[in-house]
């Protein structure tokens, strides 16, 4: 029998102990024993380090870092993975770019798990063109290499680098598992024009097994809403043989972003009728649904049953969609009574939903005092600036106008340039504001000249207040007609067979005068375009668009 006076003694035991307690979570007791050991060695400073990385405790375990380093001890490659990840962990930058330093120093750069805890700490710091280096440079990857990096891209708003990586994936022949799919469906999610792409993974899921996972089929029902096929989205979702509150979650908000809002409320009815009872995220999805589709006396019930019989307490949230849904509605004061009367503390996206709706319904002094509150909640967030700054333009006060861009330029904000992407033949093509970088730019500009002479024969007149510069109406016009959304639905004229749909994604909300033509556009060349912007879907068909100009 050990007495504990033997064990102080015995330092292989207390070192092994100290380590079975940090490798089960009990810090304090590790570290009491780690303080008895007087000799130590590297093996049970790993243990500490990675104990407290696991656990939660970042600080403590590159506090024990440097003290081990400060006594002449030299990590290995049991020791950079933890360090790095305590540094991921606490958001770090500066540290883990020493201790990745250390690392190759110390003649660890190749090794694999050090590689790993890199790019996930890259990923997190969202420097992916630094984690990509390090990648590249890998004499090695594993699985969760490939993963880190595809839900790197993902998590970092670069979908197309995430499906690129996927595809590297197929040809080093590293097959995909669970991670991996949900990170490039993902991805394919994020831009509608990745449709093709996602319908390959869709196939790919099914070959290897995966087509009856609730988690990677909400993905995938997920993915076809966010692609503009609300038909394939629904089809898979029927098909599922198992169904969860996030997969109807899903399906209820690609209702909702396609301003089908009764279709919602319709399925949120089948939820019920199975048995389920809805939680605040399935709620807040429902009165999303309501509020691209206008339907406020429906929005304004969903929101009173949540306490009522579904107690479910209201979220910032939930308060934030019924704010959208009663100020798209015009009902501006009503919607500026409940924020101030609401039973939580109004966030900036409550403030932003209501500063919105007053660029819509040009309610200047609600717009003042919606944006003065998104400054002091928010002061880095350039959309609000842009937002207050078009509601004078919209009202010709240019004075206030170039005061707000005053401030902007003094605090270095930069406004995210507008851009629109098309998949043709399964590659993404990308197009900025008066782009004309595309090998094909002559062509596109030709056919943008041809689209412009059809549409002043059938009547069309810019709509030229969305150009919020105080300039003359002819240059007004000009700088209408190579946004990036027309120049995307030329290239796709001419790179598509007749009655082909068009889906493009938009990065900001598409402009008036652009709706408008997508409008015309869609009936005299009979074609069908299908457009997300950051709000919502358009579906243009035949002149019309399914959000009946309500978006």
């Amino acid at each position: 029998m050990t007495t504990s006076s033997n064990l102080l003694h015995n330092t292989y035991l207390t070192t092994k102990l100290a380590a079975f307690y940090a490798n089960c979570g009990q810090m304090p007791q590790a570290h009491l024993l780690f303080d008895s050991v007087l000799f130590k060695n590297s093996f049970l400073w790993n243990f500490m380090i990675r104990g407290y990385a696991c656990n939660g405790f970042g600080l403590d375990s590159i506090v024990m870092y440097r003290q081990m380093v400060s006594l002449g001890l030299k990590g290995d490659n049991f020791t950079y993975p933890f360090v790095l990840k305590a540094c991921g962990d606490l958001l770090a930058v500066e540290i883990g770019r020493r201790v990745h330093g250390e690392a190759v120093v110390s003649g660890f750069a190749s090794n694999l798990y050090v590689g790993n805890a890199l790019l996930t700490i890259c990923s997190k710091f969202g420097e992916m063109g630094y984690a990509y280096k390090v990648f590249d440079k890998m004499p090695v990857r594993d699985l969760t290499s490939w993963n880190t990096m595809v839900s790197g891209y993902v998590r970092n708003g670069d979908p197309r680098e995430a499906l690129a990586v996927f595809g590297r994936m197929g040809r080093f022949g590293v097959r995909a598992y669970g991670t991996s799919l949900l990170g490039v469906v993902s991805g394919c999610g994020e831009l509608i024009s990745a449709l093709q792409f996602g319908m390959s993974v869709h196939a790919y899921v099914v070959r290897k097994g995966f087509g009856a996972n609730v988690i990677v089929g909400t993905a995938l029902i997920d993915m076809y809403s966010k692609c503009g096929s609300l038909s394939c989205s629904r089809r898979f979702f029927d098909e599922m043989p198992r169904k969860n509150l996030v997969s109807w979650s899903a399906m209820i908000s690609g209702y909702g972003a396609h301003g089908r809002g009764e279709e919602a409320i319709s399925c949120y009815h089948e939820l019920m009728a199975n048995k389920f009872t809805p939680d605040e995220g399935l709620l807040t999805s429902v009165l999303t649904a309501c509020s691209h589709a206008g339907l406020v006396n429906e929005g304004k019930d969903m929101f009173n049953r949540m306490t009522r019989e579904y107690r479910v307490k209201p979220t910032v949230a939930n308060y934030s969609c019924l704010v959208d849904l009663l100020g798209r509605a015009g009902r501006l004061d009503e919607a500026y009574e409940l924020i101030k009367t609401m039973d939580v503390e109004p966030s900036s996206d409550i403030w932003a939903a209501l500063l919105s709706a007053c660029r819509l319904h040009r309610n200047v002094k609600l717009a003042e005092i919606s944006a003065q509150k998104i400054f002091e909640m928010n002061p880095k967030g350039v959309g609000s600036y842009i937002c207050l700054s078009n509601i004078y333009a919209a009202e010709k006060r240019w004075d206030d106008v170039e005061r707000v861009r005053a401030v902007v330029r003094k605090k270095g904000l930069k406004k995210p340039p507008g851009c629109t992407f098309v998949e043709l033949d399964k590659m993404v093509h990308r197009f900025l504001v008066g782009d004309k970088s595309h090998p094909q730019t002559e062509d596109i500009y030709a056919k943008l000249r041809d689209l412009n002479l059809r549409l002043r024969e059938v009547g069309y007149k810019p709509d030229t207040t969305s150009v919020l510069y105080d300039v003359e109406e002819e240059v007004k016009e000009k700088m209408l007609w190579d946004h990036s959304e027309r120049l995307e639905i030329a290239f796709a004229l001419i790179n598509t067979s007749p009655g082909t749909t068009i889906r493009i994604t938009k990065n900001l909300r598409v402009c008036v005068d652009c709706h408008t033509v997508t409008k015309m556009i869609s009936k005299f060349t009979a074609r069908e375009i299908i457009m997300r912007d950051n709000y919502r879907f358009h579906h243009f068909r035949d002149g019309i668009c399914s959000c009946g100009d309500y978006w």
